[in-house]
């Protein structure tokens, strides 16, 4: 997204960032389809109040 556009196109900090992403790379909005309909689909009925982190593992780490 254009909030991260700046910190993407800084090599240092790219690199820097990159780094402690276990996924290895930027997130895209594709990485949200999988999460998106799982949760709007029945294999989610029971599940409530609860955050689904799609971070590449950002939060993990």
């Amino acid at each position: 997204t254009d909030n991260t556009q700046a910190l993407r196109q800084d090599p240092d900090r790219a690199q820097s960032i990159l780094a402690r992403i276990p996924a290895g790379r930027w997130g895209t909005p594709a990485d949200f389809k999988g999460p998106t309909v799982f949760l709007a689909s029945a294999a989610a009925d029971y599940v409530h109040g609860t955050i689904l982190t799609v971070d590449g593992g950002w939060m993990g780490r």
